[in-house]
């Protein structure tokens, strides 16, 4: 059997092609996509490359589709059955793995980098990975499940809960997830956002003034918004480097003197772990998280070029591709 899918043999190009479907293992099982999110990830792994990054690669991390065939030791999962992907392959040994961090396990294997993913009509997942969606829940509202996993994560991690006020930096679909899963856990969400046509789509404030939070979020690849984050802790308050830098700005100075006598605290958050995709998918069925309204663009996959030229220009919210 083959496929179309979008193929990345170098980096800065990628072409649509017919390419074989492989054999399912016993573990694995094959879904035909319904749907895939298109990310800045994306536009960074094939504009600029990754560091996760393997090629030739189908692309893809955020997929919704339906199981079409199932392997021979697979149970509990049944053809027809709509399911999520979560993308990781983690070894479930590590130390990592072994206090609920499969996403920093050091063996980890994500789909749409070191395997292939979504940008095509099937792909292959381990059984394990896969989250069947909620009674109900269409397969465009199922797919937010993983951007609003890596949220949770953030928030998770900040400790972020009832009272706490919440600064965003960024009102794209990221920081527009953070701050909706954020108020869910009953915190007060303030999104800041420069750019004046993301404000005209996403809303926000152009800046925080001289406003102070119990938690920063920075939701957006930018030193600058780092360092405002950082004037604009509270006491005890919670730093999260939710968005990477570039390599000629991640090194920022940080007085040390503040975070001692504040008491304020830095933490890391990178991408999110099985948990997380089983609590966003509950947390859309449920109503908690509003996503639908986010969808700004429904494209079929052989137009990802116009689609990339939209996330890179900021010029909608969340873009949908359609095999």
């Amino acid at each position: 059997m083959e496929m179309s899918a979008i193929l990345v043999r170098r980096i800065g190009a990628f072409e649509l092609e017919k390419v074989p479907v492989r054999d399912i293992e016993d573990d694995e099982v094959l879904i035909q996509v319904e749907v895939t999110g298109l990310c800045r990830t994306d536009l960074k792994l094939i504009r600029v490359g990754h560091r996760d990054l393997t090629l030739p690669r189908i692309p893809g991390e955020e997929v919704v589709g339906v199981i079409r065939e199932t392997g021979g030791n697979v149970t509990g999962l049944r053809e027809g059955c709509r399911v999520y992907v979560y993308p990781g392959i983690w070894c479930g040994r590590c130390p990592s793995c072994l206090r609920g961090a499969e996403n920093l396990c050091r063996g980890m294997q994500i789909m749409g980098f070191h395997r292939d993913g979504g940008f095509a009509q099937y792909v292959i997942a381990p059984a394990k990975s896969v989250i069947p969606v909620p009674e109900g829940l269409s397969a465009e509202l199922a797919v937010f499940a993983e951007p609003l996993s890596c949220c949770l994560n953030a928030l998770e991690l900040a400790g972020v809960g009832k009272g706490d006020t919440l600064g965003i930096w960024g009102a794209g679909p990221a920081g527009t997830l953070l701050a909706r899963a954020g108020g869910a856990t009953g915190a007060e969400p303030f999104r800041i956002e420069p750019d004046e046509r993301r404000r005209e789509i996403a809303g926000g404030s152009a800046t925080g003034g001289s406003m102070k939070f119990d938690v920063c979020i920075v939701a957006v690849g930018s030193g600058k918004a780092y360092r405002e984050a950082i004037e604009a802790m509270n006491p005890r308050g919670r730093l999260v480097v939710f968005s990477g830098l570039s390599p000629s700005e991640d090194i920022l100075p940080v007085s040390f003197n503040q975070l001692h006598y504040h008491e304020q605290t830095l933490v890391g958050a990178y991408g999110c772990s099985f948990r997380h995709g089983v609590h966003a998918l509950q947390s859309i069925a449920a109503g908690e998280v509003v996503v639908e309204d986010m969808i700004s663009h429904r494209m079929a996959l052989g137009n990802l070029e116009e689609a990339l030229h939209i996330v890179e220009n900021r010029q909608g919210m969340k873009v949908l591709l359609y095999p």
